[in-house]
């Protein structure tokens, strides 16, 4: 009897330092195509991230292979109480597991992304790590899932390192862990997840094997076209539903208003002066600005000079009296009065106009340097109504959970389409007679003007009139 003949040994696929790498291939052009050969160890290696496709093409094509890279199993998750999703989080569910456990959501601040990603982490009954960019958003995230899940739910950030089943960390600690740890989770979710795109964190979804993946965010888009890496790393974009979808039924209704001041003329002739010297050398120097590099170079030019250092003076100048004027400390207290029963948040772009404006109207303040305790006690405090108004820069931009919030006051921020969407979120959270209003104070005749029309050209902003 001729024995039969052996088929080909069974390819191995191990994890190593946040790539997927196999000591042998068998003859298969798309396997081929994924992997490269490392001269170091004669290995084959991959990112991580392609594990998913590896395994499919292997099965698709009845290849043998011994799975020694993943370090997770199906885990028995079940709900705590039963969740009986929005319509617009069962059609997000329904198209993110239509497209095979991969994708990306763009829901407005407020409709619940988290809870969708809790019916979601159901679903794929894997071990899972949520990625969130603050701290503050670490511990929400950790109690939700907790209060869902009967399972203990770790936290890495912050000073804690507590790795479980479900685990929630920031970007930071991700990027530090992802080589030692990318084989441990089956789904991997990536709340905000326009983050992602930065060099510092796409390695965070390189390094994972995870199969399954979720991107949440409510701005996908970004100025630099960074939205594919998300794409590329946790798959298309598979729903998106607007704020005007949602207005009125399941986020409350909304109005924005937009109110300009002038400067005084002595706040003029200094902003003016400063800003003709800023300029002056701008121009002098050939500086195009609007270049991808052209601020960065006009940072390195600057601080070659005494003429430079002067220029950049004058451009910090000119930008502080604008963002910091005396008819925007006015405007900003004429809100305050006519709000005085409302729970109000004010909006700047720096910590340094945060600090005085908390000196000049004895009001608290929340920036990134406020330690959390002080910050949880803020928020507290806030929520309960014994601190009617809250002093913030951008710490408050993203995912905390602030629904008290009925009055927004954006005082200064970036051009960011992004940001002002963002800023607009915080005070969306539906309550039972809540109309919400944002005020947007912005100095005339300043280069303030144009960051506003920037920053408002979103959906969301074309029903906000002038006052």
């Amino acid at each position: 009897m001729t024995p039969a003949s052996a088929g080909p040994p069974p390819t191995e696929l191990h994890f190593d330092c946040g790539t997927l790498v196999a000591p042998t291939l068998p003859e298969d052009s798309r396997l081929r195509t994924l992997f490269q050969s490392d001269p170091r160890t004669g290995v084959q290696r991959a990112p991580a991230w392609h594990y998913r496709e590896v395994v499919l093409r292997l099965r698709e094509r009845g290849l043998p292979y011994e799975d020694k890279a993943r370090r997770f199993e199906p885990l028995a998750l079940s709900l705590a109480t039963p969740i009986t999703p929005f319509p617009h989080q069962r059609a997000a569910l329904d198209a993110w597991t239509k497209a095979g456990g991969r994708g990306l959501v763009e829901l407005p601040t407020g409709a619940g992304k988290t809870l969708l990603a809790v019916l979601a982490i159901a679903w794929a009954k894997r071990p899972t790590l949520v990625v969130v960019p603050t701290l503050d958003l670490m511990a929400q995230w950790q109690s939700v899932l907790a209060r869902h899940f009967a399972v203990p739910v770790g936290m890495v950030g912050g000073g804690v390192t507590d790795r479980q089943a479900l685990t929630v960390t920031t970007y930071d600690s991700a990027a530090l862990q992802m080589e030692f740890t990318g084989n441990r989770y089956g789904l991997l979710v990536c709340d905000e997840c326009h983050h992602l795109p930065a060099p510092r964190y796409r390695f965070i979804a390189e390094a994972a094997l995870a199969p399954f993946r979720l991107g949440l965010t409510a701005t996908l888009a970004r100025a630099d076209g960074g939205e594919r890496v998300c794409e590329e790393l946790l798959g298309p974009l598979v729903h998106h539903t607007g704020i005007h979808e949602l207005q009125g039924e399941y986020l409350a209704p909304y109005e924005v208003r937009r109110i300009e001041v002038e400067l005084t003329p002595e706040e003029k002739a200094r902003h003016d002066e400063a800003r003709a010297r800023y300029l002056a050398f701008v121009r002098k120097l050939s500086v195009p600005l609007a270049s991808p590099d052209g601020w960065a170079r006009f940072l390195a030019q600057s601080q070659r000079s005494d003429e430079g250092r002067a220029a950049y003076q004058g451009y910090r100048e000119q930008r502080r009296i604008a963002l910091t004027s005396s008819g925007k400390l006015h405007a900003l207290w004429r809100i305050l009065v006519e709000h005085r029963e409302d729970r109000v948040l004010v909006f700047t772009d720096d910590n340094e106009t945060v600090y005085t404006l908390a000196h000049r109207l004895l009001l608290p303040a929340l920036t990134h340097q406020t330690p959390i305790p002080e910050r949880k006690a803020l928020l507290a405090a806030f929520a309960q109504g014994e601190l009617p108004v809250l002093l913030t820069s951008r710490v408050l931009n993203e995912g905390v959970d602030v629904p008290e919030a009925r009055v927004g006051v954006v005082l200064s921020g970036s051009g960011s389409v992004r940001e002002h969407v963002q800023r607009l979120g915080r005070i969306l959270r539906k309550q039972p007679g809540k109309r919400a209003l944002l005020y947007e104070v912005c100095t005339a005749q300043t280069a303030e003007s144009g960051i506003s029309e920037r920053r408002r050209q979103h959906s969301a902003y074309q029903e906000g009139g002038e006052c």
